[in-house]
């Protein structure tokens, strides 16, 4: 089913609110060709009063990659693909209360994710902010744009897990991965920069000393947390917010205890981080770019 819809942007930076869709349709070809290209101009789009079931919330993932199966997470029962975020008065943490890109310790972190709330704080609260990793790469003075080009960093996860989910879920993959990823990572689909640290998993630059690597990598912390990067969506029941994992941030604030805020996430597949420069064509600085990147379209 073809669907026309208005796409109102939050702020010139990232974030759009897609209005007249209705994603539990069966969207044609065309609608999801749309979709993707307001996705990857805006970064991250929020829809209304969706309340999708679980099948359509998948198959929806779906039209956008393979979906992803997360390395630790608990997921209900025969939908290991589904992702659980829920918070109430029993919990000591949220997840998402971080700067963080998801899973990016992976060796092929998630190309995006859909995430749909089904309750909400009745007194307020519980939003999500986003930050544009393009604002903040290219905010960036050129001597620090030239320093960082080339480098790589850990993505480690033990020390996330460890502290989130003591056993592996049942049908979730029995890893705690860690791997290395370019500081600036090109954007497969757009050919833009982004900065491409987090501190939920980023633990070490490769070739600092510890105390150097420590300093960069607070100062590329510090600059995701800068406000003017940022959009914030305020959630209602049958939200859902769709991000591109390769050029956002995000951080969920839990400032709704003891209140319930609850949905699910499904993840997409996504390509094996890589730079390309400007002068550089398409099979430089990017040996799996071919082949990843496929996953993702």
């Amino acid at each position: 089913m073809s669907q026309t819809f208005e796409v109102r942007k939050l702020n010139p930076v990232l974030g759009a609110e897609i209005l007249g869709i209705d994603l539990r349709e069966s969207l044609s070809d065309e609608t999801i060709a749309a979709l993707r290209t307001a996705f990857l101009e805006n970064q991250v789009l929020f829809f209304r009063d969706q309340n999708l079931t679980v099948e359509q919330h998948k198959d929806l993932g779906r039209r956008f990659g393979t979906l992803h199966i997360h390395p630790r997470a608990p997921s209900p029962e025969g939908h290991p693909e589904l992702l659980v975020i829920h918070a109430d008065e029993k919990s000591k943490r949220v997840a998402g209360g971080g700067w963080h890109t998801d899973v990016s310790c992976d060796e092929c972190p998630p190309m995006g994710s859909i995430l749909q709330l089904t309750e909400v704080p009745d007194s307020g609260g519980g939003d999500t902010i986003f930050s544009s990793m393009y604002a903040a790469y290219e905010d960036l003075s050129d001597t620090m744009k030239s320093f960082l080009t080339g480098m790589t960093a850990i993505h480690e996860s033990a020390h996330v897990y460890r502290g989130k989910y003591y056993a592996k879920a049942k049908g979730a993959r029995d890893e705690q991965p860690a791997t290395e990823h370019p500081i600036v990572r090109t954007h497969p689909e757009t050919g833009r920069q982004a900065l491409y640290v987090n501190a939920g998993f980023t633990t070490k630059i490769v070739g600092l000393h510890r105390n150097e690597s420590r300093a960069i990598l607070d100062f590329l912390f510090h600059q995701v947390e800068r406000a003017e990067f940022h959009c914030r969506f305020q959630w209602q029941p049958g939200s859902i917010a769709f991000w591109d994992n390769r050029c956002v941030q995000h951080f969920a604030v839990w400032d709704y205890f003891p209140q319930v805020r609850h949905g699910v996430r499904v993840t997409i597949e996504g390509d094996r981080p890589f730079y390309r420069g400007a002068g550089q064509g398409a099979g430089q600085g990017a040996e799996s770019e071919g082949d990843e990147a496929g996953k993702a379209s």
